[in-house]
């Protein structure tokens, strides 16, 4: 890529300050603010197409299908964050919500910042993990032209995966080359091609959405509570019991017998008190209804 070719992309460009070097610590702190409040409108603007995309996955899931994030740098972190936070969360399968990211068991930075241009490795990484046609596969890139994205892509589509790109410049490689493209353009950044900034804050809340509104839709969310968080420590087993009690309007040592019957369950537990039945009865009314607890309820 020619230096030209970088200096042109609206990722790279120069801020609305050249001279932020001369501003205090306060009105540096006011600039960031200021730029970081054009994110969230820019990442409205793309809710139909973020929208279409979660159908999608969610009919892909709902098959045995993979959601599969895949990107390098900042953008690779924030996936395999975003994908992380799904097998606590809503006590996903580590492998239904999984990142694919450059560099991964690289010995130093060097090696992983070397692993961003490397086009056949991000398709040599894809084709290790099993892509198929059940799966979807989210390329996430702020210039949307990384080649290790760029190569992943080409390797899901290859495979018959759905592909989606996630992006902050517009009419871009990964854009144009994805079943789905999500172009969140949020201008320049207050530090010129510092793209952790608001690029970085526009895919995390992108993916937020996305992998949220996913387990919803797949019934992992009861009103608006987390009935499928997983109970690995303290405090998540606090909010557990939170959870239910807030779901039943149960006290709170009718909470802890009904948890202690349903092995830790938020939902068993639910069912459990709100419809009068025991444990087994409401862990076989969750199984038919495809663990929804509305659809428990109603049975």
């Amino acid at each position: 890529m020619a230096a030209t070719d970088h200096d042109e992309l609206v990722t790279e460009a120069g801020g609305t300050s050249a001279d932020i070097d001369l501003l205090s610590s306060h009105e540096l702190v006011e600039l960031m603010n200021d730029e970081d409040e054009t994110v969230a409108p820019a990442v409205r603007a793309a809710s139909v197409q973020i929208a279409e995309v979660i159908d999608a996955v969610v009919e892909r899931l709902e098959r045995g299908g993979r959601l599969i994030y895949v990107g390098a740098g900042t953008s690779g972190a924030l996936a395999q964050l975003d994908a992380a936070e799904c097998e606590t969360t809503f006590s996903a399968p580590p492998s239904q919500v999984m990142a694919v990211v450059a560099g991964r068991g690289a010995s130093s930075s060097a090696e992983r910042d070397a692993a961003e241009d490397d086009e056949r490795g991000g398709a040599r990484d894809i084709e290790s993990v099993r892509v198929g046609s059940q799966d979807t596969v989210v390329a996430v890139s702020a210039s949307g032209r990384t080649p290790y994205a760029v190569g992943a892509l080409h390797a899901a589509a290859s495979a018959g995966a759905l592909t989606v790109a996630v992006v902050s410049a517009p009419g871009s490689e990964l854009a144009q080359l994805a079943d789905h493209g999500i172009s969140v353009v949020v201008g320049p950044e207050v530090l010129a091609g510092s793209t952790r900034l608001k690029a970085g804050t526009a895919q995390k809340l992108v993916l937020n959405t996305i992998s949220t509104v996913t387990m919803i839709r797949l019934g992992k969310i009861y009103k608006n509570l987390m009935v499928d968080v997983r109970g690995t420590n303290a405090k998540l087993r606090g909010r557990i019991e939170s959870i239910v009690r807030v779901a039943t309007g149960a006290a709170p040592d009718e909470v802890q017998v009904a948890l202690e019957a349903a092995g830790g369950d938020a939902k068993v537990a639910i069912v459990s008190l709100i419809a009068d039945v025991d444990a087994d009865v409401a862990r076989a009314r969750l199984e038919a209804a495809d663990g929804r607890v509305r659809m428990a309820l109603d049975s």
